[in-house]
């Protein structure tokens, strides 16, 4: 997607365009930061940067599988 369409969506649906792209980029850096951990041993009883993964993980999974289905359906995007 060239970035001039990417600019055209936003100018005509700002708040989806800025949850879908800010949503690519939460996905690539919980990625780099979950195999930068793997390359790394974890030190012992370091575990807050797993549990730091994880719960961004997870409150990313609920927003878009319960949140925005709701707000869809109760308030609509339009």
């Amino acid at each position: 997607m060239p970035l001039v369409s990417i600019v055209a969506r936003f100018r005509e649906r700002p708040l989806a365009t800025a949850l879908e792209v800010g949503s690519v980029l939460l996905c690539c850096l919980l990625f780099v930061v979950t195999f930068v951990l793997l390359l790394n041993e974890p030190p012992a009883g370091g575990e807050r940067p797993w549990l730091a993964i994880v719960a961004i993980g997870t409150v990313f999974v609920v927003f878009w599988t319960a949140l925005v289905p709701l707000y869809e359906r109760f308030v609509g995007f339009d």
